[in-house]
């Protein structure tokens, strides 16, 4: 079967995303204004007499129907606990809609700011809620969301790169070795034994906004089951020491609902280095989405992958250095 040229969402126009919102019953009136996304595609979207809504279309043949619908009960199940997320409006029907093929769902325009990550106070209270959504993760297992794995994340991803030829032939064998000599040491982590607990997944600054004196969460399409560690690792910036400070900042307010397995903390490089392998093949599987070469064309250059094989070896390096510890002044 002959594959088409033409990606799915470039059929996405302008009218299309209207239409479909207007097929919720909904009454347009015709502003629409991209949002920045590029796993999926996301509007806001202008409604008569109405706020403004913000209309995400699901990236095709990602997430079954079964891990859309339990990413939003989730968001809903935080929500209703008083968390601040923002989940998917509810229609009659439920919170997935469908139009022109694709799966899509809607929701309440969600203003704010980043937090200030130099600011302790804010760590504080982004661990208070963070330990909140985690207790609340904690009684509501995922039954089909993925698990956060070396597997997965870590040897498919040097796999797909590999087996697809994205690296030039000229660097294809050193890339081998350093990325062989990661997952060499990443298979010494069994992440499977610390406590498993439906996340966020993926915490980063992007997605908090801070609004009425507290981080609001956005964006649960990477929700998984994984260990608690995964939501606070990607809060932390500069040295040794700052990250020292910052992380019991945020684990003095995660403890307010619940005790923080100190232990997890010896995760975050392995966790840091899963993310750079699992980045290269997330931008490797959607380089036929028009937007990506456009949104990153640094990507799949022989200096590109230069500069990468030098980042795997800085990661090797960061794998081999003592774990991070919570200062004794805490």
């Amino acid at each position: 079967m002959t594959k088409s040229l033409v990606h799915p969402y470039e059929t996405l126009t302008p009218d299309v995303v209207i239409d479909a919102v207007e097929s919720t019953g909904r009454l347009s009136d015709a502003r629409i204004l991209a949002l920045n996304s590029y796993e999926n595609r996301v509007y806001q979207v202008g409604i008569e007499d109405q706020q403004p809504i913000i209309a995400k279309f699901y990236r095709p043949a990602r997430w079954s129907d079964e891990q859309i619908f339990e990413e939003h009960a989730f968001t809903r199940y935080l929500y209703d606990l008083d968390i601040p997320v923002v989940p998917p409006l509810q229609e009659a029907y439920g919170t997935l809609s469908t139009f022109a093929g694709f799966r899509f769902a809607l929701y309440p325009r969600q203003g704010g700011r980043a937090p200030e990550l130099d600011n302790l106070e804010h760590l504080y209270q982004l661990g208070q809620f963070i330990g909140r959504l985690h207790e609340a993760g904690r009684s509501f297992p995922f039954k089909h969301r993925i698990t956060l794995a070396v597997q997965s994340f870590g040897h498919a991803s040097v796999e797909y790169l590999l087996e697809h030829d994205f690296l030039p032939s000229d660097l294809r064998h050193p890339y081998e070795v350093i990325a062989r000599n990661v997952l060499e040491v990443l298979d010494n982590w069994d992440l499977s034994a610390y406590e498993q607990i439906s996340l966020h997944g993926d915490c980063h600054p992007g997605n908090v906004l801070w609004r009425d004196d507290k981080p609001h969460f956005v964006d649960f399409d990477d929700a998984l089951t994984g260990p608690a560690i995964q939501d606070l690792w990607m809060l932390l910036s500069g040295d040794r020491h700052s990250k020292q400070r910052q992380m019991s900042e945020i684990i003095e307010g995660y403890e307010v609902f619940g005790r923080f397995d100190q232990r997890e903390l010896a995760l975050i490089e392995p966790l840091r280095a899963l993310r750079v392998l699992n980045f290269n093949a997330w931008l490797a599987k959607r380089w036929d989405d028009p937007a990506f070469p456009i949104s990153f064309p640094w990507f799949n250059t022989p200096r590109y992958w230069s500069e990468h094989i030098l980042e795997l070896k800085e990661v090797l390096s960061g794998l081999q250095e003592p774990a991070l510890a919570l200062p004794q002044y805490r």
